[in-house]
This record gives C-alpha cells, sequence and structure tokens, in this order.
C-alpha cells in the first residue's frame, strides 16, 4: 500500500518531466503562485536558454515546410527518406521525432531521429542542433555513447542515422522498479562517469544529464545519447553561463546564472545516482519554484539506508560550490578513484567485460517491451518519409539553407573496410 502511494507523485513528476525546458519554465512563469525567494523570482523570469550566438534581434520567419531549401554540399548526396521502412515512433523531442527504420538495401536497423527545420528555427535553436551533430561525430569511439552512421536533410527536415538502442530509457526502468540496488546503481554510475569523462576529454560539457538520456543496449550496459544541448570547446577551467538543462537536475551555479564549468556534469551524476538509489531527485518538489529553491539553500539530506562510501560521494557530487564538488581539481580521475567505485576495474568497465546487473532480455530489433508504449502506439506519420514538392526559394528559405549548411554526413568510405 505504501508503494502504491509512493507511485503516484512519482509517475506525476516523470510525466511532468518529458517537458522541455522552455516550455516547462513558460509555464509556471504564468502560474499564480510565487517564491518568495528572490533569486527563484529571478530564475522564473527566463524563458527560453540564451547564447550570443543564438540571439537575432530581426530574427528572418521560419521557412514554409512545402518550399524547397538549398541543401548545400553534402558528403552524403544519395542518402533520402526513402532509403528507410519507418516502422514504429520509439521517442519524441521538442523538434521532432525518434523512429525505428530498416534500412530497405543494408536490412539494418537504426533509430532515426526526425526534425523539424520550422520548429527548429522557430526557436532559433539550429546552433543547438549542429552542435549536437558535431559532438556524434566524435563519439564513435566509446562504448558507451550512441553512435551516428550518417546524416542528411531535405527541404523541411534533418535525418540523424543512429544506432538502434532497444533496452530501454533508465528512466523507464526506475519508473518500473522505483529504485535500484546500490551495486546496480554503481554499475550504471562508473559507464556514466566513464562516457562524461571521455566528453570532457574532447572539452565537451554535456549538460542535460538525466535518465531520459540514458539508455540501455540490448545486454545491459549504458549508452548516453540526445547531444542538443552540449557545449563544445569548453577547456579544462573553462566555463559557459548559458541557462539550459533539466529544471531537477539544474545544478546551484546554473540557476544563479554564474558561469560553470565541466563541474557540472558531476552535479548531475550526483542527482541521477540519488534518484536510482532514492527514487526521486535528491532536491525534488511537485512545485518547481520550491524545487529550484531547495537546490540553492536546502543543505543535501540522505537517509541511512546507502553506505557510507555512497554517502560520501553524493556529498562529493552534490556540493553546492562548483569549487569544492567532486570533479573540480582532477575531473574523471577524482571520480574514478572514489572509495564508492573500488570494486570497479575500470579496464574490464570500458571493454564491456563486466556482465550489467540487469540483462533487458530483447529477442531482436522488434521487441519493443522497454520503449513507453505511448510512443510506440503512435502511428508513424506519413509525412516522415517525404518531403514537399518544391516551389520557389525564398530569403527565408536561403536562410534555413545557410542554418544547417554541413549537416549532411556520411563516414569514411575507409571505416567500412
Amino acid at each position: 500500500m505504501k508503494e502504491e502511494a509512493l507511485k503516484s507523485p512519482l509517475k506525476a513528476f516523470m510525466k511532468q518531466r518529458r517537458m522541455g525546458l522552455n516550455d516547462f519554465i513558460q509555464k509556471i512563469a504564468s502560474n499564480s503562485y510565487a517564491c518568495k525567494h528572490p533569486e527563484v523570482q529571478s530564475i522564473l523570469k527566463i524563458s527560453q536558454p540564451q547564447e550570443p550566438e543564438l540571439m537575432n534581434a530581426n530574427p528572418s520567419p521560419p521557412p514554409s515546410p512545402s518550399q524547397q531549401i538549398n541543401l548545400g554540399p553534402s558528403s552524403n548526396p544519395h542518402a533520402k527518406p526513402s532509403d528507410f521502412h519507418f516502422l514504429k515512433v520509439i521517442g519524441k523531442g521538442s523538434f521532432g521525432k525518434v523512429l525505428l527504420a530498416r534500412h530497405k538495401a543494408e536490412e539494418v536497423f537504426y533509430a532515426v531521429k526526425v526534425l523539424q527545420k520550422k520548429a527548429i528555427l522557430k526557436k532559433k535553436e539550429e546552433k543547438h542542433i549542429m552542435s549536437e551533430r558535431n559532438v556524434l561525430l566524435k563519439n564513435v569511439k566509446h562504448p558507451f555513447l550512441v553512435g551516428l552512421h550518417f546524416s542528411f536533410q531535405t527541404a523541411d527536415k534533418l535525418y540523424f542515422v543512429l544506432d538502434y538502442i532497444n533496452g530501454g530509457e533508465l528512466f523507464y526502468h526506475l519508473q518500473r522498479e522505483r529504485c535500484f540496488l546500490e551495486p546496480r546503481a554503481r554499475f550504471y554510475a562508473a559507464e556514466i562517469a566513464s562516457a562524461l569523462g571521455y566528453l570532457h576529454s574532447l572539452n565537451i560539457v554535456y549538460r542535460d544529464l538525466k535518465p531520459e538520456n540514458i539508455l540501455l543496449d540490448s545486454q545491459g550496459h549504458i549508452v548516453l545519447t540526445d547531444f542538443g544541448l552540449c557545449k563544445e570547446n569548453i577547456e579544462h577551467n573553462g566555463t559557459t553561463s548559458t541557462f539550459c538543462g533539466t529544471p531537477e537536475y539544474l545544478a546551484p551555479e546554473v540557476l544563479h546564472k554564474q558561469p560553470y564549468d565541466r563541474t557540472v556534469d558531476w552535479w548531475c551524476l550526483g542527482a541521477v545516482l540519488y534518484e536510482m538509489l532514492y527514487g526521486l531527485p535528491p532536491f525534488y518538489s511537485r512545485n518547481t519554484a520550491e524545487m529550484y529553491d531547495n537546490i540553492l539553500n536546502k543543505p543535501l539530506q540522505l537517509k541511512p539506508n546507502i553506505t557510507n562510501s555512497a554517502r560520501h560521494l553524493l556529498e562529493g557530487l552534490l556540493q553546492k560550490d562548483r569549487t569544492k564538488r567532486l570533479g573540480a581539481k582532477d575531473d574523471f580521475m577524482e571520480i574514478k578513484s572514489h572509495v564508492f567505485f573500488s570494486l570497479i576495474n575500470w579496464d574490464d568497465l570500458i571493454n564491456k567485460k563486466i556482465t550489467p546487473p540487469f540483462n533487458p532480455n530483447v529477442s531482436g530489433p522488434s521487441d519493443l517491451r522497454h520503449f513507453d508504449p505511448e510512443f510506440t502506439e503512435e502511428p508513424v506519420p506519413n509525412s516522415i518519409g517525404r518531403s514537399p514538392d518544391s516551389i520557389l526559394l525564398t530569403a527565408s528559405v536561403q536562410e534555413a539553407a545557410e542554418a544547417f549548411l554541413g549537416f549532411s554526413y556520411a563516414p569514411p568510405m575507409d571505416s567500412f573496410l
């Protein structure tokens, strides 16, 4: 009975969290409730992430989907939507959908992320989309990051052809089991930390770690996905100041609108580990303004049902002062050498020689048992594999062409050999 009582707010929290940060903040900002904490009131005035390169005093109207866009030079000019059978919707986001697709000629299954250019341009998010593509190109050498096979575009859509991962979101498994035992949480946290450490070695800050962006593969290993909020070229001790992320996981320095660095990812790792062990994020409140107030001001409270090493790690990762946070001095090496991970052989981990604590037991690519039926029961839109007939190239359409110039990608031929 007690478990059922816990599941109700948890379910509401899970649904609420699927909203994008921009829409979510706009929704709360229009709510009559106002938190008394002045910093939180200030935060709620922000309606969308802003970076100098994304601001445009006179934005051109987005192109009509029916107009042809000059795609520019493409390293994969032959790729097109009709190369695929689009089988099922397996995910949704602010700008489009992720679909399970089978390549007709290769007979290989992929996850194809299909984004609407009109929606991206309307919210001035093209730089984030191009950043996602750039980060995906660098992921090929790490086992816990989703891989990009190639990308292409039509007049109105962008297509990422990605590894198909069908063990389910960590979000989905947490929703079903409420929390994990410590050995399982340790295994996932180690693989996530390894992936974040690799991104940091490329001077990339991930910024949006949350259970929805953490997938399990068919064997039960972690795969980090969704790189739309990654910030490139953040060198050691380098900072950025964009207000972005997901409400439950925002670090205090982001809420304070202060410059922040790669330690923001270690805060998020702490929040995810806390959630794996306890079932909800560390400072969670159903009232978002109150939750922000908690993140900024409430001391971390840890129930006694975890080991001392887990407690010490959470206290280090969820340190409100980023300069004192675990990872501030020596980044991933500090996480790696923490006593909580003393049972992890990191060489075996990176080579996938450690048997995952949970096997999704999928029978094959068509086994969708770990995807939310909210997605899989949705019909595949007829427009996914089609593009509108070309009309005229207007000034706004030309702008769209320039915005996504160089998006298309195919791996070099020798990578197939």
